[in-house]
C-alpha cells in the first residue's frame, strides 16, 4: 500500500513517525560530516528539500534530541555504528531567515534580531548555569529585537561561547535560507545597508569564532564573496555545478521510478520526466524537482506546482525590465533554443540591473535554466555554459509570468489582439494606446529609465506575450534575418486560413520626422526596402495575406499604420 503524501511538512520527525512518503536522504549526514569542512554553503533551487535536510541534521546531532534515535533506526545512516554513537551529542544552533521578507532595512534588522532573541529565550537556562560572568549576564539581557547593531552582529558568536562553556563541546550552526534577506534587500532598495550588517554578523559567527565546530548555510544563490563573504576564507561553496552532495537534494531517476511504482503511476513516467526532470547537480544529469513530484503523487495529475514566490517575482522583474536583448534571448529559450554565455556562479545582486550575465547566473542558480554543457576555459579562466530551460514545467511557468505582464495591467490587451487578427486598424490604434499608457512604466522601472529605452523594453515584452497568446495559431519570431535586414516581429500562420503579419517598431526622431505619421511611413518603407516579406513568400504565403504594420512611438503615444495590398 502506498504511503500517505503529506504536502508542505518540513518537520523530519513528523514525516518519519507518521510514515509519510519520504525518500531517504540521511546519507547526507555522513557525507557532510566526513568532508570535515568548517563552513559549508549549499545553493540549491527553492523547494528542493533544503529546509527538511536542515531539520534532519538538527534532529540527528542536537543534544536537545538525545535519546530520540528511534526515528533514524530504519534509515541509511543508522547502518553505521560510528554515526549511531553520534546521535544527540552536539550543541546545535538552528535558525532560518526564510521569513525575513521586509521592505526596509530597519524592519529586516528587527526581524533578524527577533530570530536571534528567540534563540536566547530558548537557551535562557544558560543564565542560571553559574558559568556566565556579570558582563555576560548583562549582555544576555541586552539581546532583544531592538538591540544595537554592535550587539546584534556578535550575538551568535556570544551564544556559541555560552553553549560551549555549558556543554563542553563546540557548537554546530545550521542556517537555512541565508539569502532570502538579500533578495528582499535588492528588490526593496536597501542592499548596501543589509550587506554591511550581514557581513559583520557572518564574520563574527563563522570566521572569528573559536567556539564553532562546523556550520551549514543553505540558500538559492551563491551571493558574491565581495558582498557578504569578503572576510571568510574558510567557506566551502557548493553550487549546482559542484560535485559534492549531488544526490542529497532533489530526487534521482531511480528514486522517482520507485515512487511512481509505489503509487501505481509507472505508466506516467515519460510525461513526468518531460515535466519535472532536467535539473543537473554536479555530474548527476537526471534530478527531479521534489516539490513537483510529491504534489504529482498526491494529486495524480500533471500541473505547475512550483508556486509563485519572491524568487519568481525577482525573475519576472529582471526579464520584464531587462533590455531588448534579454527578452530576445528569453524568446529563443521559450522556443526551445539555447544560450551560449560566460557565467560567474557568484550572484552579484547589485549588478543584476546592469550585467546581463548576472541575470542568467541567477536563473541558473534558481533552477529555471540548466547547463547543457559547462566548459572551464583555461586560457581565460572563465566558465562557459550552454543553457536551456530546465523542463516543461519551467517553460509553462514562464508563460504564466509573461501572460500576466499585460493582462494584469491592461484589460484592453485582449481587445488589441482581436483587432489585430481582424485587421481593424482604428481599433488597433485605440487599444494599443490604452495598453501602452498603462504598461510603459511597468516595463522600464529601473534606476535610469528613459524615453528611448521604454519602447524597446515594451515592444519586446509585447512580442513575448504575443508568443503566449497566439502560439497555437502562429510561429512568432523577432529580430531575425529576412531579405536584406532584420525585421522586428513576424507572425507566420500555422495554417493557410490565417494572415501573416510583419511589424516594424520605430521611435519618433524629431530630427528626421515632423510627426508620428512620418515615423509610421519610415517603418513601412523599411519593411518594403529590406524585403522582410521574402521569407514568408518563399514559404508559399500569397502576398495578399501578408499584413505589414508600422508602429511609431513618441513617449507613451503610439500610432500604427498599415501597407495596403494593391493588386497589379
Amino acid at each position: 500500500m502506498a504511503r500517505t503524501v503529506a504536502i508542505g511538512i518540513q518537520d523530519f520527525e513528523a514525516i518519519i513517525s507518521n510514515n509519510y512518503f519520504y525518500i531517504d536522504k540521511t546519507d547526507f549526514i555522513r557525507e557532510w560530516w566526513e568532508n570535515g569542512d568548517s563552513v559549508t554553503l549549499i545553493a540549491r533551487p527553492r523547494r528542493f528539500g533544503k529546509t527538511l535536510n536542515i531539520n534532519m541534521l538538527e534532529r540527528f546531532f542536537s543534544i536537545s534530541y538525545a535519546g530520540q534515535s528511534k526515528i533514524f533506526e530504519n534509515l541509511d545512516i543508522w547502518q553505521d555504528e560510528k554515526y549511531r554513537n553520534m546521535q544527540g551529542k552536539y550543541p546545535v544552533i538552528s535558525i532560518s531567515f526564510a521569513n525575513v521578507k521586509e521592505n526596509t532595512f530597519a524592519k529586516a534588522k528587527i526581524r533578524i534580531c527577533q530570530i536571534i532573541s528567540d534563540l536566547y529565550i530558548k537557551n535562557e537556562f544558560l543564565k542560571n548555569s553559574g558559568l556566565l560572568s556579570d558582563k555576560d549576564l548583562k549582555y544576555f539581557d541586552r539581546v532583544s529585537e531592538y538591540m544595537e547593531e554592535t550587539d546584534a552582529t556578535i550575538s551568535l558568536y556570544k551564544l556559541c561561547s555560552y553553549m560551549q562553556q555549558y556543554y563542553g563541546k563546540k557548537v554546530i550552526i545550521l542556517l537555512d535560507e541565508y539569502d532570502t534577506p538579500m533578495q528582499e534587500a535588492y528588490l526593496n532598495g536597501y542592499w548596501d545597508e543589509l550587506v554591511s550588517f550581514t557581513r559583520n554578523l557572518f564574520n563574527s559567527t563563522f570566521k572569528t569564532n573559536p567556539f564553532l565546530d562546523r556550520a551549514i548555510m543553505t540558500g538559492i544563490t551563491r551571493v558574491s564573496k565581495e558582498s557578504i563573504f569578503s572576510d571568510l576564507n574558510n567557506i566551502d561553496v557548493i553550487t549546482v555545478a559542484s560535485g559534492k552532495y549531488e544526490k542529497a537534494f532533489g530526487f534521482t531517476q531511480k528514486e522517482v521510478t520507485a515512487a511512481l511504482s509505489e503509487f501505481g503511476l509507472s505508466v506516467m513516467q515519460e510525461s513526468v520526466k518531460d515535466w519535472y526532470d532536467g535539473f543537473i547537480f554536479g555530474g548527476i544529469t537526471d534530478i527531479y524537482n521534489p516539490w513537483s513530484i510529491i504534489n504529482f503523487l498526491d494529486k495524480k495529475k500533471l500541473s505547475i506546482y512550483w508556486a509563485n514566490t519572491s524568487s519568481n517575482g525577482l525573475v519576472s522583474k529582471l526579464v520584464r525590465e531587462g533590455s531588448k536583448d534579454v527578452k530576445i534571448i528569453m524568446e529563443n529559450l521559450l522556443n526551445g533554443g539555447t544560450l551560449d554565455t560566460e557565467i560567474d556562479e557568484q550572484v552579484v545582486f547589485n549588478q543584476l540591473g546592469e550585467n546581463e550575465n548576472a541575470i542568467w547566473s541567477l536563473l541558473l542558480a534558481s533552477g529555471y535554466l540548466k547547463a547543457e554543457k559547462h566548459i572551464f576555459d583555461i586560457n581565460t579562466g572563465k566558465d562557459k555554459y550552454v543553457l536551456s530551460l530546465t523542463n516543461k514545467e519551467v517553460k509553462f511557468m514562464f508563460r504564466k509570468i509573461i501572460e500576466g505582464w499585460f493582462k494584469d495591467y491592461s484589460p484592453e490587451y485582449n481587445d488589441f489582439i482581436k483587432a489585430l487578427l481582424n485587421n481593424d486598424i482604428d481599433a488597433m490604434n485605440y487599444y494599443m494606446n490604452k495598453v501602452a499608457l498603462k504598461t510603459f512604466s511597468f516595463f522600464d522601472t529601473g534606476d535610469k529609465p528613459s524615453d528611448n529605452a521604454e519602447p524597446e523594453r515594451f515592444y519586446q515584452g509585447f512580442v513575448l506575450d504575443l508568443m503566449m497568446e497566439l502560439s497555437d495559431r502562429y510561429i512568432i519570431t523577432s529580430n531575425r534575418e529576412s531579405g536584406f535586414g532584420r525585421y522586428d516581429v513576424m507572425l507566420e500562420p500555422k495554417n493557410n486560413t490565417d494572415n501573416a503579419f510583419i511589424m516594424e517598431f520605430k521611435v519618433y526622431n524629431p530630427g528626421k520626422e515632423k510627426n508620428l505619421d512620418e515615423t509610421v511611413k519610415s517603418a513601412l518603407m523599411q519593411i518594403e526596402a529590406k524585403k522582410y516579406a521574402s521569407i514568408l513568400e518563399a514559404k508559399g504565403i500569397p502576398v495578399q495575406y501578408i499584413q505589414k504594420y508600422g508602429f511609431a512611438f513618441k513617449g507613451k503615444s503610439v500610432l500604427i499604420g498599415r501597407t495596403q495590398y494593391e493588386e497589379n
